[in-house]
């Protein structure tokens, strides 16, 4: 029953994920090289729900761009205002190939991305001078991008114990050191105390509004994703603590009475599809880990 709706939802991965931007191949080899984490581990499995990484992903843009230096980094520097779509699916594709690619695969990718970062400098409005490789904003995104995938996941996949959470940051210690991070938060409480640390840092601003106005109607995602796209927003908006929310001027874009509760059910609903060419999927045939007669598929989440 379930198959002709997964072949559909493959169709759809395929499009959003690889046309374009890369391949499945991406995940295929070398064969049976392992990489950054192992493919039992939890955080295989936080980034094997595409649904809570695109929500996760939404929060994690959000309290980058909320980062002056950041923001001008992102904004000035990519395509991200003249063709945001393309600017999500090069950064979606490349956090697959980062915890599903083989190990010396990430590791290119993620030296081509240090390379570019080297030639990101500049100068904020307000005066402050920025690089992208500096330690502080690479810790920042870094930390970001942990909060926004794993809270996405605790919030509407799964819950988690602060235990859980501590499990997934030290699993990710070995990528976020390769990308230059030489002290990444290994703990909730850890994290906690960054986001604390950062917040007098932290300005609204126009980008903002131009970030959220993108995300409501470009085409991020297939239909009928299309149409849930200012759900997913909102949702990624509640993921954020309150008086982060307070300082950037959010307060009003999270979640309405009984969204959330939607919201679970559509994510737990897109985890009893079986995807074939989901990164997950890919990777367990590249580690050949599937014993005779077993379908080569797992389940989105």
């Amino acid at each position: 029953m379930w198959r002709p709706v997964s072949e559909y939802a493959e169709r759809r991965l395929a499009a959003m994920l690889y046309e374009g931007v890369g391949s499945e191949e991406l995940f295929l080899r070398p064969s049976g090289e392992a990489g950054f984490v192992p493919a039992d581990s939890l955080t295989a499995r936080i980034y094997a729900v595409p649904l809570t990484v695109f929500i996760g992903g939404i929060a994690a843009v959000i309290l980058e761009l909320a980062e002056p230096r950041v923001r001008h980094g992102v904004w000035d520097h990519s395509i991200f205002p003249s063709d945001p779509v393309l600017r999500l699916r090069r950064t979606g594709l490349a956090a697959m190939v980062t915890f599903y690619g083989a190990r010396s695969v990430a590791e290119d990718m993620i030296a081509a991305v240090r390379k570019k970062h080297a030639a990101v400098t500049g100068v904020t409005d307000s005066g402050e001078a920025y690089r992208a490789n500096d330690p502080q904003l690479l810790k920042w995104v870094q930390a970001t991008a942990a909060y926004g995938f794993i809270g996405a996941y605790d919030r509407y996949a799964e819950n988690l114990r602060d235990a859980d959470w501590d499990r997934a940051l030290a699993e990710a210690r070995p990528v976020a050191e390769a990308y230059g991070v030489s002290d990444p938060p290994m703990s909730r409480q850890k994290l906690d105390a960054l986001l604390a640390d950062m917040l007098p840092r932290l300005e609204p601003s126009q980008t903002l509004h131009d970030f959220f106005a993108i995300m409501r109607t470009a085409p991020a995602l297939p239909q009928p994703g299309k149409a849930l796209q200012p759900l997913f927003v909102r949702g990624a908006v509640s993921l954020l603590p309150q008086a982060i929310r307070e300082r950037i001027d959010l307060l009003e874009g999270g979640l309405r009475p009984g969204e959330e509760a939607v919201l679970k059910t559509i994510v737990k609903g897109s985890r009893l599809l079986s995807l074939r060419n989901h990164p997950a999927a890919l990777q367990e045939k590249r580690l050949a880990v599937h014993h005779p007669g077993e379908r080569e598929s797992v389940p989105s989440g």
